[in-house]
């Protein structure tokens, strides 16, 4: 059985007043608003509150109590909405390369993905991967350059997987590399419990946020505040415990707690 999704509410949450219907312009359309709206951070790892990726906790924290996530909440949140429109949707897994050596060891599987049918064409889905996260939906096809808004990407076969390239200023990135199986609700448990509460986990060590908007992507690591406008030089600012308070309210729209100045002071220092 499905778990439902209040579709107003949601719609509300990342400002979409368009069709409901299952085509590729409402995909599109959802694909773009989506990281625009609901920032990508891990918080509550680094406050040793765990994730719940629940229907109803991620519905509570990413829609109704304005907060953002990480891929499972974010990707997880997103199938219920395409599935409520209609449209044919699979979880995939992927292993993360970003921002890794070629050397490194293959890691787990910890990234979730989504392949949705669209007018009888086959897309990867992603809204839910910081700030190298997808605004449009990519065609299944590889070796294949594609546009969007921000970046273009490609799909690369390596073994049986395809990697997600991006291009950056260096050249072709690798971003992760995707399975083509589709997965069971019991994977991503696993791979959540582990992503969010393992000791080698990056999301417990290092305080992080992106939001991607129509005209430049906004990223926090520790106290620095990386901002990639559509079209100009990339920004770079080191910024104080206020500062980065700061940047969490105003640049990522987070309801930011009290009890979160420690861990903003730990991230400065």
């Amino acid at each position: 059985m499905r778990a439902m999704v209040d579709l107003d509410a949601y719609f509300a949450r990342i400002g979409y007043s368009g069709p409901r219907e299952a085509t590729l312009d409402v995909l599109k359309a959802l694909h773009a608003r989506h990281p625009a709206a609901i920032p990508f951070e891990a918080i509550d790892c680094l406050l040793d509150r765990g994730v719940d990726i629940s229907p109803g906790a991620v519905d509570a924290k990413l829609i109704h109590a304005r907060r953002g996530g990480y891929c499972f909440e974010h990707n997880s949140l997103f199938r219920r909405v395409l599935e409520a429109l209609g449209f044919e949707v699979k979880g995939l897994a992927a292993r993360v390369r970003w921002n890794m050596a070629p050397d490194v060891p293959a890691q787990p599987r910890t990234h979730m993905v989504l392949r949705v049918v669209a007018e009888g064409q086959t897309y990867i889905v992603d809204v839910g991967f910081g700030g190298c996260v997808l605004t449009a939906p990519l065609r299944l096809e590889a070796e294949v350059e594609q546009a969007t808004a921000h970046d273009r990407y490609r799909l690369t076969p390596v073994g049986e997987d395809l990697r997600l390239e991006v291009l950056r200023e260096p050249g072709w990135v690798p971003a992760y590399d995707i399975s083509l199986s589709p997965c069971v609700p019991r994977d991503y448990e696993m791979a959540n419990w582990f992503t969010s509460t393992h000791p080698t986990s990056h999301f417990r060590h290092n305080l992080l946020a992106a939001r991607t908007t129509p005209e430049a992507r906004y990223g926090l690591l520790f106290n620095q505040l990386t901002v990639r406008p559509l079209n100009g030089p990339v920004e770079k600012t080191t910024l104080d415990a206020d500062g980065v308070e700061a940047a969490l309210r105003d640049v990522f729209g987070l309801p930011v707690e009290p009890d979160w100045r420690p861990m903003i002071e730990a991230a400065v220092r």
